[in-house]
């Protein structure tokens, strides 16, 4: 369920962009399901259409979802953005280990620490 609090300090198209990244991170909206259309949404949150319509134009920037013309809005079958974004950043990581001649080990302790500070 989505909710938006008009009191909250994060705008109302972040709230609706990171409520419905979380549901698809969680499984709540599946990989090819049908979003409701802009129009439809803002009825439901009682926002301006230009609200929700900014909140999937950044989910869709991400690949989170994507559009299919008059089809409609669609979870991307592509997998979660963020993850992908940590798999590139961690390929990333690896790829400059090996430049500098670190040991593996050495490389995975230092991510470590890094997550733990």
């Amino acid at each position: 369920m989505l909710v938006i609090d008009p009191h909250a300090s994060a705008p109302p198209f972040e709230q609706l962009r990171s409520q419905l990244l979380a549901q698809i991170r969680d499984g709540e909206l599946a990989a090819g399901a049908k979003l409701p259309t802009v129009r439809r949404l803002a009825e439901d949150l009682a926002l301006a259409p230009n609200t929700v319509a900014r909140a999937y134009r950044e989910l869709e920037a991400t690949g989170a979802i994507e559009t299919r013309g008059r089809n409609g809005t669609f979870v991307s079958t592509h997998g979660d953005p963020t993850e992908r974004e940590a798999q590139r950043a961690a390929r990333a990581y690896v790829d400059r280990v090996r430049q500098l001649g670190l040991d593996p080990a050495l490389a995975i302790e230092l991510v470590t620490v890094a997550i733990r500070s």
